[in-house]
């Protein structure tokens, strides 16, 4: 009989593990979101009115940029054109000034887009800090362990239950935050 019994403890056991309900490991998996910044972003007061102001010193910086680039375009056509009557000396004197010239266009461009960068995140940032904020907040309200940018480059998320989905919700509360 008491053999009986402790086979039977044995495998009520290995029953009762098996049937035991693995709740921090369902509750992990369920306890996700994810959001669409580019969506969010696009959506956030405030916005409209950074990305006018970005496009229209974009369109600028991109001007003083093309009148370089056709003036160096035009050197080096000139150079071409008197390339084969100019002198050894001569070659080399405009040879040094297109590089010059070249050098000056690079750097220009660079600093340029340096300055677009910089002007972006000035307009950009503060709306960006507002979402983290707000995604943070949904985060720590609903006691989630991650949220996914499913808009961001290199996602791997094809499929997700709109449930999940705290996109909507975001916008909802930056727009309400704005008008507030």
């Amino acid at each position: 009989m008491t053999r009986i019994g402790l086979g039977a403890v044995a495998v009520l056991a290995v029953v009762g593990v098996a049937a035991m309900p693995s709740a921090p490991v369902a509750q992990d998996s369920s306890r996700i979101g994810i959001v669409a910044t580019e969506i969010i972003l696009r959506q956030t007061p405030g916005y409209a009115q950074a990305e006018s102001t970005f496009t229209a010193d974009l369109t600028s910086w991109r001007q003083e940029v093309e009148v370089l680039q056709q003036q160096l375009d035009s050197a080096i056509t000139a150079f071409d054109q008197q390339a084969v009557v100019l002198s050894a000396t001569a070659r080399q004197e405009k040879e040094q000034e297109l590089r010059s010239l070249q050098q000056r266009y690079q750097t220009r461009a660079s600093e340029l887009q340096q300055r677009a960068e910089e002007r972006r995140s000035e307009l950009v940032g503060p709306l960006e800090e507002r979402i983290q904020t707000v995604v943070d907040g949904l985060r720590a309200e609903r006691n989630l362990l991650v949220i996914f940018d499913v808009s961001s480059p290199g996602n791997t998320i094809i499929s997700a239950d709109p449930v999940i989905d705290l996109t909507t919700t975001v916008v909802r509360r930056l727009t309400s935050q704005a008008g507030q």
